[in-house]
This record gives C-alpha cells, sequence and structure tokens, in this order.
C-alpha cells in the first residue's frame, strides 16, 4: 500500500494581516467580520451569537 496516499500535509498558517482593516466588536473589542466602513454595532461572531440567544429566551 502506498504511504503517501495516506499523509496528511503539514497545516499552513493564517496570514495575520488576510483582508481589510475590520470593525472592532462593540462588547469585546475583538475583530469582527465587517469592514471599518460598516456603520451601526459591529458585533464578533461569538457575542452575536450570545446576543442572539439573548434575544431568543427574552420573549
Amino acid at each position: 500500500m502506498d504511504d503517501a496516499y495516506c499523509e496528511t500535509p503539514p497545516p499552513t498558517p493564517a496570514p495575520e494581516d488576510a483582508g481589510p482593516p475590520y470593525a472592532e466588536c462593540v462588547l469585546c473589542r475583538k475583530p469582527t467580520e465587517y469592514p471599518e466602513s460598516t456603520k451601526g454595532s459591529t458585533l464578533c461572531p461569538v457575542c452575536a451569537w450570545q446576543e442572539a440567544g439573548r434575544t431568543a429566551c427574552s420573549g
């Protein structure tokens, strides 16, 4: 059996500056998925998920 077939390539590190400057989360100050030019309150994925859980349970 060919051993090279089962080998996995080493992971490639993600670049630090990938893409445009991103807006900060209004709650935790981490970078979001949105560019800095986005208007309104921007949330990172974690805070957006937590906020959705809070609003869903407050009905």
